[in-house]
């Protein structure tokens, strides 16, 4: 396998327009396909609001408080706002494994050893996508989403963690389908961090990332 350079690492400052954001990771995509761009980690903020993924349920769009946009990943219905940090990740994989299923489970174990830095037990849920803890009260709670799209074998999309959202704000969806279990952050276990700080964790935790790409091929 081809060792690919180190991807370029840029965050954005303020709020990022989503279909601005759609539009710039699909440029990007195709300049990474055509060997003219580099791979890229691009830590966001949006303004609230609601994305639908390709398995999206309009019964699952309980109250359209917030714009919504189609994502064209899949997945369900997504909530982003303030206080939530969002990982676009966008890869080469024919230069990393070409297995969508060993990425995936790869980008759920990074945002599971960035939380361990803040003295989160996060973990997988069998038959559930997404960053799973135990919230304040001993309940399974969702604090982070995964949503990916991979085209000509460059990813797009990526995840969400939730840091210091406005949790009433995914009252309005059913968030990713599941209805049966509630959404936390790490502000709401006790656990307050700075974009800073979680970008800083998330930058540490990379390398491993990276090495179980490498690891899958």
């Amino acid at each position: 396998m081809t060792i690919a350079p180190s991807p370029e690492w840029t965050v954005s400052p303020g709020l990022t327009d989503y279909p601005a954001a759609l539009a710039d990771m699909e440029a990007r995509a195709a300049a990474i396909h055509a060997g003219e761009g580099r791979e890229r980690i691009w830590l966001i903020e949006h303004p609230p609001l609601y994305t639908a993924g390709t398995s999206a349920d309009p019964a699952e769009m309980l109250d359209p408080r917030f714009p919504v946009y189609d994502a064209g990943r899949g997945g369900r219905y997504t909530y982003h706002g303030p206080g939530q940090r969002v990982g676009y990740v966008q890869l080469d994989l024919a230069k990393r494994g070409r297995d969508i299923r060993a990425y995936v489970h790869a980008l759920e174990g990074w945002v599971i050893d960035a939380l361990a830095e803040f003295g989160v037990a996060a973990r997988r849920a069998e038959g559930r996508i997404g960053i799973w803890t135990d919230d304040a009260q001993g309940r399974e709670a969702k604090i982070g989403a995964i949503g990916v799209r991979v085209k000509r074998w460059v990813t797009m999309h990526g995840f969400s963690l939730n840091v210091a959202p406005d949790l009433s704000h995914f009252g309005g969806i059913v968030p990713c389908g599941i209805a049966e279990f509630p959404v936390t952050s790490l502000a709401a276990l006790g656990r307050p961090a700075t974009f800073a700080d979680v970008d800083a964790a998330l930058e540490r935790a990379f390398p491993a990332f990276l090495d179980k790409l490498s690891a899958s091929d």
